[in-house]
């Protein structure tokens, strides 16, 4: 073992985890005590209840009167697929991708969709592409923020106002973290298990006029599943973006998001959510700036996320490990957190490079990152030792 004292200080709460991400501060199961279990998601009850999960979603994200909000099946990844089965073929597509879940999309729409026009634009993790080389007179379909490289873009600036094209984002971990330029964007997609802190299951679909009016004018050539039908008879299905949801959901996930909701409006709403997570950040980028054996993966802090932080260790006994060595290292310190029940589930994504992820967002508290980033360093400390012993 490390010649490092562990801390005195725990944190309070130990969930650092990327998605399903730590609860409000102070949730507890009661919290659920008025779902509507039993009940009929269509009874007048259950409308209202998913009904009041839009109006708070669209007052506290800021939404234009005009865009539509609708809650969709399979978490984000459902109310993504959604958007590119419905909505891509009549242009040529521009496919952004600088980690997994960016990269999943592409291999959709290139060998599922198995469109003719699409141009791919990627960057390793830790990167982003030439954003400037993006035609938006195309379809354009990105990740606002990467949530296994902890990239995201800086702005909305590269995206035009004039654009033929739709813009297509999975926004599942910059939505109530980011702000999101929505004239610049006509298909955002999240999830409430990120941000929010709630129950994974259900996916949050927005969209533009320009979105609904690209489905009323456009029928794909390939089946379209139940599940991803959204028009009828050319016309929008009105009442998927009013809480009548194309398949039953959970009432149970439906309450908790309202919970999560409530108490984003207590904190001070999306400014207030925007603070917390920032300070998060704040306080991993002084440690890190005097820390020597880590660093961020995103190394401009200008798309350096603030919710998915992804650090990497830049030790020279680390760097000198071959790479499967690498992997078992990082493992191990992950595993001694673990053990010790200061941080579950910290590990960088299974195809990300070996490192650490934490999560950031508005539901962990500021005080806990920072009682979190002593226990890195003695499980650095710890394992270096070890190392140096094999």
């Amino acid at each position: 073992m490390s010649d490092v004292q562990k801390p005195a200080q725990r944190p309070a709460n130990p969930n650092f985890s990327s998605g399903p991400c730590a609860k409000r501060p102070g949730w507890t199961p009661a919290a659920l005590a008025n779902a509507l279990v039993g009940r009929s998601h269509r009874a007048k009850p259950g409308k209202a209840r998913l009904a009041e999960v839009l109006t708070l979603s669209r007052t506290l994200l800021g939404l234009p009167a005009d865009y539509r909000i609708a809650i969709v099946a399979a978490s984000d990844t459902g109310a993504v697929e959604m958007a590119l089965w419905s909505l891509l073929g009549p242009r040529g597509v521009d496919m952004l991708a600088w980690e997994s879940f960016g990269s999943g999309w592409v291999t959709d729409v290139v060998k599922q969709l198995k469109l003719p026009d699409v141009r791919k634009f990627e960057a390793p993790y830790g990167a982003l592409p030439d954003l400037s080389q993006v035609d938006c007179d195309r379809d354009v379909v990105f990740t606002w923020n990467g949530t296994t490289s902890g990239v995201c873009v800086p702005n909305g600036d590269w995206i035009k106002s004039d654009r033929a094209g739709l813009t297509i984002c999975d926004a599942t971990s910059a939505a109530f973290a980011m702000d999101l330029p929505w004239d610049k964007l006509d298909v955002v997609t999240y999830s409430w298990q990120k941000v929010l802190g709630g129950e994974a299951q259900h996916g949050i679909l927005i969209l533009s006029p320009r979105a609904v009016e690209r489905l009323e004018s456009y029928t794909p050539a390939w089946p379209m599943p139940k599940l991803f039908r959204m028009t009828k008879g050319g016309k929008l299905v009105e009442g998927i973006f009013q809480g009548e949801t194309i398949n039953t959901p959970s009432m149970l996930v439906v309450e908790d998001a309202l919970d999560g909701l409530k108490w984003a409006e207590q904190v001070g709403g999306l400014k207030g959510l925007i603070e917390r997570t920032q300070a998060n950040l704040a306080v991993v980028s002084e440690w890190v700036a005097r820390t020597p054996w880590v660093d961020f993966l995103a190394k401009d802090a200008a798309f350096r996320s603030s919710t998915s932080i992804c650090l990497t260790v830049v030790a020279d006994w680390f760097t000198q490990l071959s790479a499967d060595d690498q992997a078992k290292a990082a493992k191990r310190i992950v595993s001694l957190l673990d053990a010790e029940g200061v941080a579950y589930d910290i590990g960088a994504y299974r195809d990300a490079p070996a490192g650490l992820r934490l999560w950031g967002g508005a539901t962990v508290e500021t005080s806990d990152m920072a009682a979190l980033l002593p226990w890195l360093d003695w499980a650095e400390a710890t394992v270096r030792a070890e190392f140096a012993k094999a």
